[in-house]
């Protein structure tokens, strides 16, 4: 479909008006009219809410307003990428904005260049994370931290190598570390192309933007009357294990409570001491768990919480905590609900594409920035290689001298085999190869600076200002589908399909019909394959009537109704 309002992108082109006002006619299955139905849920999370705070656009034909709605309504429809723009109808998407059609994927890129070229999108996100803690202040008392691996699979850069542990190899890749509610729910991510760690993060970056951010925390008051009481508590992996970073000289001295696996249990505990408990999750469904509980000092003398679960297989899995007034099961809850963080990684990539590129571009990265010499790495990996030579070598041995079921007619071969295998290893422990090496290792240093490695060594990290924008208003659209989830969620029956039905409503057609007279905007939605889901869809659209959510830039009052 042409463009067809040629006076108006006729004056806009020469700077003389803009941006165009939504203007809705009456329109029959438009496709993905379904998105329509997250307005009122995008708007509430903040998509339009400091926007003219941090961005602006040069006078033209689309509007900001405009452009923040189709890059949100992209993402609940599922578009990859800006350039799946190019494979839809232009007039059809723009009945969804009230223009009489949406910028080509070329215009939507440049406009998304100009809105991220001062680097306000990490401001913004910052904003609306503050936004998104004081929404949800239950979720702010217990956060996940984690990191992510983003793996790059281009040529514009050779990225340091991290492990993936989803593919079981080491790639070329950054690293994302995200801030999570124990639900799931995002908050805010810092990205590391250089990864130094999860503790260094923790402490450098993201401890002291919580400590700003998280609403609700005791006073220096409550603090210092409740000894034991914390600010709030960072749940993390076995990655973040530190008795020094759990002590009172680091996260305690701020009441920062930490909880995370211990890394190395001592012996298993007496069955007896375990008791069966019935332990609540975030998601309301109460299960039960075997759960025993000690105090324990750690190696820098820390005394902590030792909670132990009790598996069916008879195993043992141990976590420490520093939160010391919370009830042992809501503890056990807050760690082993911790896969929700992972599950919002898992479903991100798969449905709003969390790891792809948004463009190529890359950046420079501080000359000061300390990385693994590359020496130490070569020199490092030499030694591994040859100390693992040497114990599958001695695990061999070990096989062939605890054989004890030898046939007479082997003996003679078993000796030979033994013998040579006796040889071989004597030989690898003579031959100072190994001490030369870990000599070698001892003496390259570990991290230099950036600048000072050689210039075929050195690189440069991914573009990121339109990243994080764009994964800004993704996580916007997730906010605005889980919301939509919890409420669909109330009438059905099966309600680990509801983001499934909410995937399928976004991508189903609606009539638009707009009365300008009586200042109202119906979207009318056809009838489901089912009466289940028609119940469903008709209790969301009774729920999203009541927030008399207007379009932006219009008068209309948006109504949501099915065809009966």
């Amino acid at each position: 479909m042409g463009a067809t309002n040629t006076e108006e992108r006729l004056l806009a082109s020469i700077f003389r008006n803009g941006p165009v006002a939504p203007l809705f006619c009456h329109c029959k299955d438009v496709p993905n009219g379904g998105v329509l139905l997250g307005l009122p849920g995008l708007l509430c999370m903040g998509l339009l809410r400091h926007t003219g705070k941090y961005f602006q656009l040069p006078q033209g034909y689309y509007g900001l307003e405009g452009i923040f709605l189709l890059l949100a309504f992209m993402a609940l429809a599922r578009f990859k990428t800006i350039e799946s723009l190019r494979y839809c109808s232009p007039g059809e998407w723009g009945k969804l904005l009230g223009l009489d059609r949406v910028p080509e994927a070329r215009t939507l890129r440049r406009k998304v260049r100009l809105l991220t070229q001062d680097d306000q999108a990490p401001q913004w996100g910052c904003e609306l994370s503050r936004d998104w803690m004081g929404m949800f202040p239950e979720s702010t008392g217990t956060l996940y931290i984690d990191g992510h691996v983003r793996v790059y699979n281009g040529s514009q850069t050779e990225l340091p190598r991290h492990h993936v542990a989803r593919q079981r190899l080491c790639l070329r890749a950054t690293t994302d570390y995200w801030v999570n509610a124990m639900d799931g729910q995002p908050f805010f991510m810092v990205n590391k192309p250089v990864d130094p760690g999860l503790l260094i993060v923790l402490e450098k970056e993201i401890v002291p933007r919580l400590e700003q951010e998280v609403p609700f925390q005791p006073n220096l008051f409550d603090l210092k009357k409740e000894r034991h009481v914390p600010r709030f508590t960072l749940v993390f992996d076995r990655e973040g294990y530190s008795p020094g970073f759990m002590s009172q000289c680091r996260m305690w001295e701020k009441r920062i409570a930490c909880q995370t696996y211990l890394k190395y249990p001592d012996e298993d505990w007496s069955e007896s001491e375990f008791h069966e408990q019935k332990v609540s999750l975030v998601s309301g469904h109460v299960v039960d768990m075997n759960l025993a509980e000690r105090g324990t000092f750690l190696g820098n003398k820390i005394w902590v919480r030792e909670i132990r679960k009790l598996n069916k297989g008879g195993h043992q899995t141990a976590i420490i905590s520093t939160d010391y007034p919370r009830e042992l099961t809501t503890a056990a809850a807050a760690m082993f609900a911790r896969w929700s963080q992972e599950n919002f990684f898992k479903y991100m990539r798969e449905n709003y594409s969390l790891d792809r590129l948004v463009d190529y571009s890359i950046e420079d990265i501080p000359d000061t920035t300390t990385v693994v010499c590359p020496l130490y790495r070569a020199a490092d990996s030499d030694v591994k290689k040859q100390a693992a030579l040497l114990a599958r070598k001695r695990c061999e041995c070990n096989s062939v001298v605890l054989c004890d079921d030898i046939e007479p007619a082997k003996v003679a071969a078993y000796e030979d085999k033994k013998q040579s295998l006796l040889e071989e290893i004597k030989e690898m422990e003579q031959v100072p190869v190994l001490d030369d090496l870990k000599a070698c290792r001892r003496d390259s240093p570990k991290h230099v600076m950036l600048s000072e490695l050689p210039p075929e060594d050195q690189f440069q990290k991914l573009g990121m200002k339109s990243k994080y924008f764009i994964d800004t208003i993704k996580l916007i659209a997730y906010q605005t589908e889980t919301a939509m989830v919890n409420i669909v969620r109330k009438t059905m029956q099966h309600q680990n399909e509801a983001r499934r039905l909410l995937r399928s409503l976004y991508e189903t057609s609606a009539d638009i019909l707009p009365d300008y007279e009586h200042n109202k905007l119906t979207v009318r939605l056809h009838q489901p394959a089912n009466r289940c889901n028609a119940v469903t869809v008709d209790n969301l659209c009774r729920e999203l009537n009541t927030t008399a959510t207007k379009f932006p830039g219009t008068n209309l009052r948006l109504v949501y109704e099915m065809v009966s």
